[in-house]
C-alpha cells in the first residue's frame, strides 16, 4: 500500500482542475500549491486565468501558495519553482496537512513529480546570438532534439525558445547527478475533458475575459513600465494582447490569433501529460462531467486505497 504525502491535480487549461483542487482540499482541509508559471506574476490577473474567487468555499477560503510572488517583467524559471515548492511544501506539512499540488505546467509538474535537481543556467551570448534569427518552427525542432526534460507547452515565441535551449545546452555539459530533491509520494489526478467541450469553454473563456477588461489589464502593465518585450516573452494572452495594444495587430486578427493559440496550447499541454505516462508517472484520469462530490470522493477513495 502506498503512502501518499502529496496529491496532484493537473489537466488542459479550461478543464476544471482548480475547482476541484479547491473542492478536495475543502475535504481534506488542506491547502494548494499552484503549479502555473505564469499566475506566479502579480497583477497579471485575466490573463492567466487566476480566478481566486475560485479558491472559496462555502465561505471558507483555501489558502493556496506560488501564486502573485514575482513582479511583472521578471523572468522566473523552474530552478525558483523547486526552490518555492519546497518551502511552501514543508510549511504545509508541518501543520499535518497533505498538500495539493494543482496546475498545468508540465514541466513545474514533472520536475516536482520526478524529483529533477535543476540548477540555475547563466545566459549564453554566443549561443543566443546563432540562434537570434531562427524561426519559431525551426527552434521548436531543435528543443525537441534534446533528450533531458525541456518545456514545449509555453513556449510560444522566439525568444522563450531561445532560453529553452540555452537552458538544455547548459544541461547537457552541467554536473546534475546529486540529486537534492526530495522524491515524493504522489497520487496524481488527471482532469479529462472532452475535445469539443474544451474548445467551446476555451472560446466562452477568453470573450468572458475580454469582457472583463483583460486589454485594459495589458494596457495598465504597459503603463507600469513593463516593456511590451516582456509581455510578449510570457505568451498566449499577454503575446496577442500587447502586439494589440501597440498597434501591430487589428482587434479582430488579435481575437482569432489568440484563439487559435490556446487551442494549440491546450494540445500540447496534453501531449505532455501523455508524455509523463509514458515516462513512469501513473495519472488516474477523471471525466471533468461528473459531479464535483463524485470526483472528491474517488480521489479519496484512491488516497485511502493506496
Amino acid at each position: 500500500m502506498t503512502t501518499y504525502n502529496l496529491i496532484t491535480i493537473l489537466g488542459p487549461t479550461a478543464s476544471g482542475k482548480t475547482p476541484l483542487a479547491v473542492a478536495l482540499a475543502h475535504r481534506l482541509g488542506t491547502e494548494i500549491i499552484s503549479a502555473d508559471s505564469r499566475q506566479v506574476y502579480r497583477g497579471m490577473d485575466l490573463g492567466t486565468g487566476k480566478d481566486l474567487s475560485e479558491y472559496v468555499v462555502q465561505g471558507t477560503a483555501i489558502p493556496y501558495h506560488l501564486i502573485d510572488i514575482a513582479e511583472p517583467g521578471y523572468k522566473y524559471n523552474v530552478f525558483e519553482y523547486q526552490r518555492d515548492f519546497l518551502q511552501a511544501y514543508e510549511q504545509i506539512v508541518s501543520k499535518g496537512k497533505l498538500p495539493v499540488l494543482c496546475g498545468g505546467t508540465g514541466m513545474y509538474l514533472e520536475s516536482i513529480l520526478r524529483g529533477y535537481k535543476l540548477l540555475p543556467v547563466p545566459e549564453n551570448p554566443v549561443l543566443r546570438k546563432s540562434l537570434e534569427n531562427k524561426t519559431l518552427a525551426e527552434l521548436t525542432e531543435m528543443l525537441g532534439k534534446y533528450k533531458t526534460l525541456h518545456n514545449t507547452t509555453d513556449v510560444d515565441t522566439v525568444k522563450r525558445a531561445i532560453r529553452a535551449i540555452e537552458i538544455e545546452e547548459h544541461y547537457l555539459h552541467a554536473d546534475v547527478s546529486e540529486s537534492e530533491f526530495p522524491s515524493l509520494q504522489s497520487l496524481v489526478i488527471g482532469v479529462s475533458i472532452d475535445r469539443s467541450l474544451r474548445r467551446e469553454k476555451i472560446t466562452r473563456r477568453l470573450h468572458q475575459r475580454l469582457d472583463e477588461g483583460m486589454v485594459d489589464e495589458v494596457r495598465r502593465l504597459l503603463d507600469e513600465g513593463v516593456s511590451p518585450e516582456d509581455l510578449i516573452y510570457y505568451g498566449l494572452e499577454y503575446k496577442f494582447l500587447t502586439q494589440y495594444v501597440i498597434g501591430q495587430l487589428t482587434y479582430d486578427e488579435m481575437l482569432r490569433q489568440l484563439e487559435i493559440a490556446i487551442h494549440q496550447f491546450a494540445k500540447r499541454q496534453m501531449t505532455w501529460f501523455r508524455g509523463m505516462e509514458r515516462r513512469g508517472i501513473r495519472i488516474h484520469w477523471i471525466d471533468a462531467l461528473r459531479p464535483m462530490e463524485e470526483k472528491v470522493d474517488e480521489i479519496v477513495s484512491l488516497l485511502t486505497e493506496g
